[in-house]
């Protein structure tokens, strides 16, 4: 299996699928349908300085081929998953990366140092499309600088693995990507959630008490391959790619683009086991095209 191992900056994964977060809880709400141990990672929920309540229901919505969700990052903060969810899940035989969310550049800091004395948490995974409210709201990963600003702010203080978390709700994806690669991240992730809307006709309202949430799903999949491809060529730190992988062929196709590793989020929904038959998928593909190492296929795209 040694032909299935990647390595993101300084993780060595047994092999290049993991799950996204928000879409597999902490693993244990899976760990009845998945062997957890044979993921080559797990991202969980997003969390955050403070406890938060999330957004009004209905934050979810069902879509052609996709979904909107506006849950609003709920959890119930980083010192609750200190105490309680980390000793459930560090001693799973896979990496766990938690994804860092905040509502500004002090609350990124200060939550990412609650987590660096955790032994079995080798990295972190930025959120970076969450708002600024000290700029009046703006997703800190739609503009260089402050994709930048908040990278180097967390940088200085974790030594670990860092992957930032790319919006895809921008002009230029490569851009920011180049913006966080020159401020110190070991690997980007992309793509998050796209923003759209959904409109119940009957009853003229939003599906979403929100109004607008983040889409999801295969339908989203051709412009996170392009993204993934773009970044690809703009940067040289590993790239995890998602947005729509839902078995085998997507996931070697986002690594043909670009992708060292891949994150499956959606599908989680429609299949729970499905990050499993994902390995087993790739690991026949290179059996049958006689390839040595997955690594080998990474940013191989012939055009």
């Amino acid at each position: 299996m040694d032909r299935l191992k990647v390595k993101i900056g300084g993780l060595s994964l047994k092999n290049p699928v993991m799950t996204a977060s928000g879409t597999f809880g902490y693993g244990t709400e899976y760990a009845d349908f998945v062997d957890l141990n044979r993921l080559g990672g797990i991202f969980v929920k997003g969390t955050t300085l403070e406890p938060r309540q999330g957004n009004d229901y209905p934050r979810m919505a069902e879509t052609p081929s996709g979904m909107l969700n506006a849950v609003g990052l709920q959890n119930k903060g980083v010192d609750y998953f200190v105490e309680h969810i980390y000793p459930e899940i560090k001693d799973l035989d896979t990496h766990i990366i938690v994804n860092v969310s905040g509502s500004s550049i002090g609350d990124y800091v200060k939550c990412t140092e609650k987590l660096l004395s955790l032994d079995k948490i080798p990295a972190i995974e930025l959120n970076i499309s969450c708002p600024n409210v000290k700029a009046g709201g703006m997703a800190f990963g739609t503009s260089c600088e402050s994709a930048a600003k908040v990278t180097r702010a967390v940088r200085d203080v974790y030594p670990k693995t860092l992957i930032v978390k790319l919006s895809p709700n921008v002009t230029d994806i490569a851009e920011i990507a180049r913006a966080v690669e020159g401020e110190g991240a070991d690997s980007v992730s992309l793509v998050n959630t796209f923003l759209g809307m959904a409109i119940d006709a009957e009853r003229r309202k939003p599906r979403l008490s929100t109004v607008t949430g983040g889409l999801s799903g295969p339908c989203i999949k051709p412009i996170a391959l392009r993204m993934v491809w773009q970044v690809f060529h703009a940067v040289k730190i590993p790239i995890i790619g998602m947005g729509g992988i839902s078995n085998w062929r997507d996931a070697i196709e986002f690594i043909l683009a670009g992708a060292t590793a891949v994150q499956i989020g959606t599908g989680n929904f429609v299949d729970p086991a499905v990050s499993l038959k994902t390995i087993e998928g790739i690991s026949g593909y290179l059996n049958r095209h006689n390839i040595l190492s997955i690594t080998d296929l990474v940013g191989k795209l012939e055009v």
